[in-house]
């Protein structure tokens, strides 16, 4: 302003001079600001300043100074980590509150998780380069590094079991080998069977064992006679068994391993100079050579026999038989050696008498000249006979190989089979009960009376491969026993269920007789033992035209003389006679009956069809139940065939006989659950219907399966029932599927698939958290030995066999659905 003096002159230089120091201060401020938005942390304010710019210079400057440290920690914990590997390093930034401190805290911890999660990797991945197999990897961790983890751990877990399984092998091929080649260029039967022994015993982890060898006794019969043992030697008066008697004898005489597991207190003692102590497993290996019985072995433990173990002994024994076979041709030579040596002193001493008779000389000199001949003849001929037993020790060597291979081939066979029958059949069974259940009510009587023919046509053909499966395992000695407690009341509605319509369909009275002293309980295979008494019932069903089926169940009586041991043995044996009114058979036919493919008329003409199967079955099931069939019959009067079985199951394993409870009464049966107590009632309770759909209904459901035959059939069954079914045609689909609907309620797995098969895919599934209760039913065509362990050993929840009983499979869904929905 100008003009001015005085107080005005001072007041406009004081405002002039205010001006521009506000001026200057809030430019330096504004630079510095401006610089640390741009990244800058080097720039700070140095304008002088008082009063509260002076603290706003502060506390900018002390704010760049602590993002300086901060940017300068959290850069170099960053470069430690993750540009040059180096782990556990930490960002310290003093003085630092609120979103920096937890962004300080939250670097930190990102290097400390990754530390941690890298180092137990490290720390497991060195462990099984150094040959440890038993860590794993428990820090817990999640997205990829969770997937890395499990791989590891799955890496871990197969290499685990690969070492262990080619440990077992290389075991056996050794030990194999090695008491193979002990085996060798001996000629005493006594010393080389004290030397298996020796060998052997301890082996096999076994801390007792005997060696018995067959030879005829004075009747005639053979016998197994006690000669070489561990912690066990043979008695002067003999120890020695017949063909059938004790476990020996059994083994002997059925040409099978015996195996006895948790065998009761006192049935073999172990002694040393310190104690004594009852054996816990036993286990009776007959010694065979071409099916000739030529010894036995009995080992028993403390720690029982591994799977390793028994496949040991299945080889073990086929060499020992060739061993002993050759031992006894070596000793027959030997003796015929000793015998021409002798013959040949005779001659000689002969040959110096007639030299001191000069008169007899002559005219015994071409005698001596041909038995000398005939001498050489002899010799030569045991040569021969040398050379052929060497021949037929390959021969027997050759024929040994081809017999195991053929059967891996025929148990292949059998599985493929199998597979490849049940595969189309099971589309056709459920279709066709599908069609018969005519569901939309569009078709005509004559077309759903189709539909019946051709599913019970399906379900004969069913039971045809069953019968053909079962006879295989039978005679591979694969079929197995699982006995458990079984109520006579559920075991006689069953029959009465089954096979009172079919007598009334064909105008017969059916009836069941109950005996008042049959005890509450039976302790056999339910499964088996309907399986008997179904072939039984059917065949009398089958060949009664008029009269009367009955099935009569009591005691057996003191006359009745039993073959097997196990019911000569057994406290108490139940009989199951099934007798009829049909057209009977006649004596010489009644054993040939029981023989495969055999029937009493075996003509083109014949009146009744069928297999012959049933009967030949029925016998081998009822033997490894402990048991056995009667019959008797009269050309023209009907037959009565009588299955015997102990009440308590006396195979390997069976536990103590269950408690016993009331029997039943012959005018009535009593309620399921008032003879079998409220474990059973419990399986025999049905919700009611609406329940059972509302179950189903509105649910998802996966099917993975390669056949779109059987998924639509399946497909068809369960979209009637209101279900929305998704379908992958292999396990790889089937996991993506699944992934992209994580609202599947329950999934029907295939097993034989390309690429990942269904065991694989199961074991994938369980290995995500957010289905580890999903219910997982596996269906499967390849109906064989060990193949429901080994689906549940994968993670299925249940199992169920090709052709799919409907029904059964309807059940087995709404269980597992509301065991999740309780979950």
């Amino acid at each position: 302003m100008r003009g001015v003096s005085g107080v005005w002159k001072d007041l406009t230089n004081n405002v002039n001079g205010m001006a521009s120091n506000l001026t200057y201060q809030v430019r330096n401020i504004a630079q510095v600001t401006t610089a640390v938005a741009h990244g800058d942390l080097t720039k700070k304010i140095d304008v002088d300043a008082r009063g509260e710019i002076l603290e706003l210079k502060t506390t900018i400057n002390t704010m760049v100074d602590t993002l300086s440290a901060f940017s300068s920690e959290v850069t170099r914990v960053a470069r430690e980590v993750g540009s040059e590997g180096r782990l556990g390093g930490q960002a310290k930034v003093e003085g630092v509150y609120g979103t920096w401190k937890r962004l300080t805290e939250n670097v930190n911890e990102l290097a400390s998780n990754l530390t941690t999660q890298v180092r137990a990797i490290a720390e497991v991945t060195s462990a099984v380069a150094s040959g440890d197999l038993s860590r794993e990897i428990t820090v817990e961790a999640a997205g990829e590094v969770a997937e890395l983890k499990d791989n590891v751990n799955l890496m871990v877990a197969t290499l685990r079991e690969t070492t262990h399984a080619n440990q077992e092998q290389d075991w056996l091929k050794s030990n194999l080998a090695r008491i193979g080649g002990l085996l060798q260029g001996h000629r005493d039967m006594t010393q080389m069977a004290q030397l298996i022994m020796s060998e052997l015993t301890p082996t096999a982890s076994a801390d007792y064992g005997a060696f018995y060898l067959a030879r005829p006794n004075g009747d005639g019969e053979t016998e197994l006679a006690l000669i070489a043992g561990y912690g066990v030697r043979p008695t002067p008066d003999g120890t020695s068994f017949r063909l059938g008697e004790g476990l020996v004898g059994q083994a002997a005489l059925e040409r099978r391993m015996i195996l006895i597991d948790n065998a009761p207190p006192g049935y073999v003692t172990i002694r040393s100079g310190l104690g004594q102590a009852s054996a816990t497993h036993v286990i009776v290996l007959p010694v065979l050579f071409e099916d000739q019985v030529l010894g036995a072995i009995e080992l028993a433990s403390f720690g029982g026999f591994t799977a390793t173990h028994l496949a040991f002994f299945d080889q073990f024994a086929e060499t020992l038989g060739v061993t002993i076979n050759a031992i006894s041709a070596n000793s027959r030579t030997e003796a015929l050696l000793t015998e021409s040596q002798r013959l040949a002193q005779e001659l000689q001493e002969r040959s110096d008498e007639l030299q001191r008779q000069q008169a007899e000389l002559r005219r015994s000199n071409a005698e001596l000249e041909d038995k000398a001949a005939l001498l050489a003849k002899q010799n030569r001929a045991i040569e021969i006979q040398n050379f052929q037993i060497e021949q037929a020790r390959r021969t027997l060597e050759e024929r040994a190989e081809q017999l195991a291979l053929s059967s891996r081939y025929k148990s292949e066979f059998l599985a493929n089979m199998s597979h490849e029958l049940r595969t189309p059949l099971n589309s056709l069974l459920v279709l066709a009960k599908l069609l018969s259940e005519n569901p939309e009510g569009n078709l005509s009587a004559k077309q759903v009376e189709f539909a019946r023919t051709i599913h019970d046509s399906g379900t004969d053909l069913l039971q045809l491969i069953n019968d053909i499966l079962d006879l295989s395992k039978v005679e591979a000695g694969k079929m197995e026993v699982h006995p458990q407690p079984l109520a006579f009341t559920k075991l006689v509605d069953y029959v009465d269920a089954t096979f009172r319509p079919m007598a009334v369909d064909k105008g017969l009275a059916f009836g069941i007789e109950v005996a008042p002293d049959v005890p509450g309980l039976l302790y056999a295979d339910e499964q088996r033992l309907q399986q008997v008494l179904r072939n039984l019932l059917s065949n009398a069903v089958k060949f009664t035209s008029e009269g009367e089926v009955k099935l009569t169940i009591a005691p057996a009586g003191n006359d009745e003389e039993f073959s097997a041991p196990g019911l000569r043995e057994a406290p108490l044996v139940i009989g199951f006679e099934v007798s009829d009114t049909g057209i009977g058979i006649s004596e010489d036919k009644l054993q040939v009956i029981f023989e495969a493919f055999q029937q009493a008329d075996g003509t083109t003409s014949r009146r009744y069809g069928g297999t012959g199967l049933g009967l030949s079955i029925s016998r081998n099931i009822a033997h490894l139940l402990g048991g056995e069939i009667h019959a008797r019959s009269q050309l023209g009067r009907g037959s009565r065939f009588t299955l015997y079985l102990p009440a308590q199951y006396q195979g390997a394993g069976s536990p103590p006989p269950p408690a016993e409870v009331e029997p039943p009464v012959s005018s009535g049966r009593p309620a399921p659950e008032a003879a079998a107590g409220p474990a059973l009632a419990e399986f025999l309770e049905e919700p009611p219907a609406d329940h059972l759909d509302a179950v189903l209904s509105g649910r998802k459901v996966l099917i993975v399966d390669d056949d779109v035959r059987n998924v639509f059939a399946l497909t068809s069954v369960l979209e009637g029932y209101g279900m929305d079914v998704l379908y992958a045609e292999d396990g790889q689909a089937g996991i993506d599927l699944l992934q992209r609907n994580p609202d599947v309620a329950l999934v029907l797995m295939d097993v034989m698939m390309p690429g990942l098969d269904g065991y694989a895919t199961t074991e994938a599934i369980r290995g995500m958290p957010q289905f580890t209760d999903l219910p997982i039913i596996v269906i499967t065509a390849k109906v064989m030995k060990g193949d429901r362990e080994k689906s549940l050993a994968s993670g299925a929840s249940d199992y169920v066999p090709k052709p799919v009983d409907v029904d059964h499979l309807l059940d087995l869904m709404r269980t597992w659905l509301q065991r999740a929905t309780v979950r």
